[in-house]
């Protein structure tokens, strides 16, 4: 289902040439043009006034966990939550579903289990695991993005993490098919080392979690990810960079010419560790939210290019293993939930610190799709799908989590007042949000990797 033609218009278009009056002309879900303000127009016209016109969103980390744990989350309902949050593409981690995606096999029963729930198009991500090395090119030529590999206990048991000569080896495999290899970037031994202050200090108070996963395990993870990428010649990429430590490292490897890039998310860009509260399981993540000068020194990065690209994390579960009972930050699932919200988290201090909305677009859709290789996403420009979200710099709103789409009311965003607020969504051309709720059915695709 597509619209035959649609004109939108507004006095902040996102256009790759930058930020300024435009239309977007849309036939058959496909952008044709993008002339002036004031040109002709066919079809359905939609002036946005002076709300930013942008492309979609494109988050290529989110869990949806389904099949599995689909009782944490699931493909309608959080693809409905990024509708929501003018997000129009998601990429699904190999984790947390049973099975996870670590064969073709796998990835059949996890499409299966996609087709026809989905509001947003899906790709997927694959995984290297201790044993898979010989599905990773099957599995890359059945349609994956690219694949994931923790250099840390994942938290669950069915993806088990490898160590470097595991994670080399599959970087040599895949360095001929140019695949990229994401990264949770946590040394395991730092980890191991630290993990006696949990036992030691209290559980429910925020510091002793964040002193269990210090700023060297990321370090150190990333250093060693360099060397690998330096060595096999592949591509590699950071996921959640929270310590601003390891920018160096990720300085020094772009100086060497390793092909690696490095993504954090918002909430190391709009929380800190001194304001989360003993028993407020809802931030813990890992790595950890760090300082409030930790996070000034990301949005740096950010501004001069050693921080690629923004995507969520979105790693929602059950409230009960979020541990909202006793608040045991050692005993909670780490994860944070912010599909929805991520547009509003990250454009409330963007806009503070002095950004325009051409870098939050730059961040979160086109830096993006271009490192996965989605050709036609990610800019309004002809050519490319007409996925489109219109939002509000300027509207603040107050985050009540049960109103939100993702599947349970755990965020830690509750109550929080954010900026910029999105008024309408469109996936090739057809409203899927309209500022108050989802619209129409599932019509998002199941995306394979574009060769």
């Amino acid at each position: 289902m597509t619209t035959t033609d649609l004109t939108i218009r507004g006095d902040r278009v996102v256009t790759p040439g930058g930020l300024r009056p435009a239309a977007v002309h849309v036939r058959d879900g496909v952008i044709t043009a993008v002339t002036d303000r004031g040109g002709p127009a066919a079809g359905d016209v939609v002036d946005a006034g002076d709300h930013v016109v942008a492309p979609g969103l494109v988050d290529i980390h989110v869990h949806v966990n389904e099949p599995g744990r689909t009782e944490w989350e699931g493909f309608a309902t959080a693809t409905r939550a990024a509708a929501a949050g003018g997000v129009t593409t998601i990429i699904d981690m190999p984790l947390n579903s049973v099975p996870p995606t670590v064969t073709v096999d796998a990835l059949t029963t996890k499409r299966q289990a996609a087709d026809g729930q989905c509001h947003v198009d899906v790709g997927f991500w694959g995984g290297i695991v201790p044993g898979n090395a010989a599905h990773l090119a099957a599995l890359h030529d059945a349609g994956v993005f690219g694949f994931k590999a923790f250099l840390v206990d994942s938290g669950v048991d069915e993806f088990d993490h490898v160590d470097g000569g595991h994670l080399e080896g599959a970087m040599e495999r895949l360095a001929t098919s140019d695949a990229l290899t994401l990264v949770h970037a946590e040394a395991a031994d730092v980890i191991a080392q630290s993990a006696a202050v949990l036992d030691e200090g209290d559980p429910r108070a925020y510091a002793t979690y964040l002193a269990s996963r210090p700023d060297d395990a990321e370090v150190r993870a990333v250093q060693q990810v360099a060397a690998i990428a330096l060595r096999t010649g592949g591509r590699a990429h950071v996921l959640h960079l929270s310590s601003a430590e390891a920018l160096t490292p990720l300085r020094h490897a772009a100086r060497a010419g390793a092909a690696l890039t490095a993504e954090t998310c918002p909430h190391y860009l709009a929380l800190a560790a001194d304001d989360i509260a003993d028993g407020a399981t809802a931030f813990k993540c890992a790595p950890p939210i760090r300082a409030a000068d930790n996070r000034d020194l990301l949005w740096t990065a950010l501004g001069d290019g050693t921080i690629a690209l923004i995507a969520t994390d979105h790693s929602p579960c059950t409230p009960e293993l979020k541990r909202r009972g006793d608040g045991s930050f050692a005993a909670a699932w780490g994860g944070i939930a912010s599909l929805q919200l991520g547009l509003s988290v990250v454009w409330t201090h963007a806009q503070a610190r002095g950004h325009v909305p051409t870098d939050l677009v730059h961040w979160m859709s086109a830096a993006p799709a271009q490192l996965v290789g989605l050709r036609r996403k990610g800019m309004l420009a002809p050519g490319a799908d007409a996925d489109i979200v219109i939002w509000d710099p300027d509207a603040t709103w107050t985050v009540d989590a049960p109103a939100l789409e993702h599947r349970h009311p755990v965020t830690p965003y509750d109550g929080m007042t954010l900026r910029g607020r999105v008024s309408t969504t469109y996936l090739r051309g057809q409203m899927i949000y309209d500022g108050h709720a989802v619209t129409g059915g599932p019509i998002g695709r199941l995306l394979d990797r574009e060769v």
